[in-house]
């Protein structure tokens, strides 16, 4: 009876291995559109396309960063500025982009730009630190998706929308993974709308990587605004001893991020350029190993792992 079960499970993985080596043909005649390239995960998803060949359209939010990553790259590659949160610049490069796809359409759409704020719990962090942080992690994403929508379509192309781990199970950064979980949403609503267009939407959760988003010393920085920042009845509530041991778990969780940020863009890639993509792909060891398991427990028993260590409040009950 194992023996089947053993047999039958490594079938499917060898299925599924063959399946997704599929690679999808005239790469080097495709257009990629990459929101967030200024660093982290989209920079070098923009170069790692690059190097392969395909036409990256990469989307900054400076033109410092613009010009940053055309010195690291071919002449293949050009860049716009892109501010997500403007209607009027999505716009924009929504144009800029249909004048260089032209009637080929947009291949590949990757909703990379992101940020996480600040590092707090929710009653620290302000209404407009919150509202920031959806209307580039979610209403940003919503926006720039169907505004290229029609050129993605015209291609029968992909769309890649990079979620969190936290998108899985909310743990840390409150209004964060708020942003994520509505990332996923919106990604498994628009794969059952578009499927009869031939459109194939892929979701990358990545688990902790030291990014730009995750800076020591700007992340600290921002756990002692938020508190700091709070009303005086707050901090009351947690109490100073609190606040220096929820310090200290955020340190050491920003400590043990990954370096490796190919894991994650190796899966944004075959997301693009294989022919059967998956719908969700899972990076990092802690989001393979940890999160996702965690997320099929009984919430009870997610809870307790999860707040274990967490410190106690002042005015606990």
């Amino acid at each position: 009876m194992w023996l089947y079960l053993v047999a039958f499970v490594g079938l499917y993985y060898l299925l599924r291995w063959y399946r997704e080596r599929q690679v999808v043909s005239h790469l080097r005649d495709k257009f990629v559109f990459i929101t967030g390239c200024d660093s982290g995960f989209g920079n070098l998803l923009a170069r790692q396309l690059d190097a392969r060949g395909l036409r990256v359209l990469a989307a900054c939010l400076t033109e410092k960063g613009a010009e940053q990553l055309r010195r690291q790259t071919s002449d293949r590659l050009e860049t716009v500025t892109l501010d997500i949160t403007k209607t009027e610049s999505i716009a924009a490069a929504t144009q800029w982009v249909k004048e260089h796809v032209g009637d080929r359409g947009l291949w590949g759409l990757v909703n990379n730009a992101g940020i996480i704020k600040r590092v707090s719990l929710c009653e620290w962090l302000s209404i407009d630190d919150s509202m920031d942080i959806l209307k580039v992690n979610l209403i940003g994403v919503i926006q720039v998706t169907l505004s290229m929508l029609p050129l993605v379509r015209r291609a029968r192309g992909r769309i890649v929308n990079v979620s969190s781990i936290l998108g899985r199970i909310a743990s840390f950064a409150g209004v964060y993974c708020v942003s994520k979980f509505g990332v996923e949403a919106f990604s498994d609503i628009l794969r059952r709308e578009l499927r009869h267009f031939g459109v194939k939407i892929s979701i990358v959760e990545p688990g902790y990587f030291r990014t730009g988003m995750t800076n020591l010393t700007q992340s600290l920085e921002g756990v002692k605004q938020s508190w700091e920042k709070a009303p005086k009845h707050i901090k009351e509530t947690y109490g100073q001893q609190y606040f220096d041991a929820f310090y200290n778990i955020v340190k050491e969780g920003l400590l043990s991020c990954s370096t490796n940020l190919n894991l994650v863009t190796d899966c944004m890639e075959h997301a693009l350029t294989s022919v059967h993509p998956r719908t969700r792909y899972s990076a990092g060891w802690d989001a393979k190993f940890f999160f996702i398991p965690l997320s099929y427990l009984p919430t009870s028993l997610a809870d307790y792992i999860l707040t274990r260590s967490w410190p106690k409040p002042a005015q606990a009950v």
